[in-house]
């Protein structure tokens, strides 16, 4: 998608300019990643006081990139080129799983008897609004981990003996529609889980005070 915005506030179309004027779900997207990057241990408290005020007053995308440039996999896929077909097959095999700076394809082929697969978006790299995945599953787990922005329809899939437990990230007003996800085929025997990533005790605690730890000895 031309002008598109990667999870990192990385610009994804290199033809448009770092200087066009960021909008407030730029912002948004980018105060998400500083504050995992702070729960990953990646900035001090103070660093991402600091940044976290840049983003909000942010003006143009490239003010949004710097921000972000120095951590890491933030560059990545920003000339990334997703495929049009990816199939995993795997019988009695071991898991499959799909995480950390991933391209996201256009189309998954999934056949694959009693095996788990996960599919994490949480960092994955997403350079076009649809996924089409066509499951031909047996027995275990199909786990898809989301992010705000990330829409799953499972409404094409055909349950038997099986089931759906879908809860979705937390909606963010502001953020549009990154990337819609269809489930079709056949799911047996196992289950189907829509989940947001689970938070770390420091994500909880910048969310529960706003991005600023308490002091210690506070409260």
């Amino acid at each position: 998608m031309p002008g598109e915005i990667t999870p990192t506030g990385e610009h994804g179309d290199s033809g448009v300019p770092p200087g066009v004027r960021a909008s407030h779900a730029d912002r948004d997207r980018t105060v998400d990643v500083l504050r995992v990057a702070a729960g990953d241990g990646l900035l001090s408290a103070d660093e991402l006081d600091e940044r976290l005020e840049a983003a909000l007053t942010a003006r143009t995308l490239g003010d949004l990139s710097a921000l972000c440039a120095d951590l890491p996999g933030a560059r990545a896929g920003a000339d990334a080129e997703a495929k049009d077909l990816v199939r995993i097959e795997q019988v009695h095999s071991g898991p499959v799983e799909r995480a950390g700076r991933w391209v996201v394809p256009r189309r998954l082929e999934l056949a694959v008897t009693y095996g788990q697969v996960t599919l994490d978006f949480t960092d994955a790299v997403i350079t076009h609004g649809t996924l089409r995945i066509d499951v031909a599953m047996a027995g275990r787990t199909l786990k898809l981990i989301t992010r705000p922005g990330i829409v799953v329809d499972t409404d094409g899939l055909v349950l038997v003996h099986s089931k759906v437990r879908h809860r979705p990230a937390p909606a963010d007003p502001g953020a549009p529609v990154a990337l819609r996800v269809e489930l079709v085929g056949q799911k047996a025997f196992g289950r189907v889980v829509v989940r947001p990533r689970r938070r770390t005790p420091l994500q909880w605690l910048l969310r529960r005070t706003g991005g600023r730890p308490s002091a210690p000895g506070s409260g």
